[in-house]
């Protein structure tokens, strides 16, 4: 998909204005009268990024950063406004903000505002997809390849881990082999890096362990 620069600006005469010159940068561009129109038709999957004004009725650019990092699909967000000053301005950035511009802005400065955000985006966009898929895979596992994985990241022994499982030494190098051949990861190492990736903290590995339904396994 082609990046869209979405524009979200209640002054009409501005994002027709605006819109035309980023139109005629090169840029896909989508104007929206306000942060609840925005929101509205902004698709889970479209990559780009968001140039809102700062204050606007009802919603104004804060709530719309807010809402976008509460989302499926946190575009990167460049401030344009009118108005701004020194404190307004910090709390942007540290809200995540890529740039905080004034609409007197010139165009390099401004080109360089999108093109850095689209660029975030699509790192970003890339990073959520490798972690969905790490996720996909460990999520794939039955509970004892998960206890498997689990006693894995923890640096646990096999002999300590037939203890807290209650089972022989002999059957916990059956799951942990069950466990690499099912993810294709025959190190120890990666199998922790896979559960990094995930963004899987060992508290949640081990609850998904202790909720995953039993399997009929040769638990001896």
């Amino acid at each position: 998909m082609i990046p869209t620069v979405h524009l979200v600006d209640d002054d009409e005469s501005f994002r027709r204005s605006m819109a035309r010159r980023l139109s005629g940068l090169g840029f896909t561009v989508a104007t929206h009268a306000s942060v609840a129109e925005f929101l509205q038709r902004l698709s889970p999957d479209s990559p780009g990024c968001v140039l809102t004004d700062l204050q606007m009725p009802q919603s104004d650019g804060f709530d719309l950063q807010e809402a976008l990092a509460d989302s499926t699909n946190p575009l990167p967000v460049v401030f344009v406004t009118g108005k701004g000053d020194i404190p307004t301005s910090v709390r942007a950035m540290r809200g995540g903000a890529e740039d905080f511009l004034t609409k007197r802005v010139h165009t390099p400065q401004l080109v360089g505002a999108i093109e850095r955000a689209i660029a975030r985006d699509s790192r970003e966009r890339q990073a959520r997809q490798r972690q969905a898929q790490a996720r996909q895979r460990v999520e794939s596992l039955n509970r004892r390849q998960l206890q498997m994985l689990l006693g894995v990241v923890k640096g646990m022994q096999n002999r300590e881990m037939a203890d807290a499982y209650e089972m022989s030494e002999r059957t916990v190098k059956y799951h942990r082999t069950m466990l690499t051949r099912h993810l294709d990861i025959h190190t120890s190492v990666d199998l922790v890096r896979l559960v990094q990736d995930a963004g899987i903290t060992t508290a949640e590995l081990a609850k998904m362990a202790a909720d995953a339904p039993p399997e009929p396994q040769m638990d001896g």
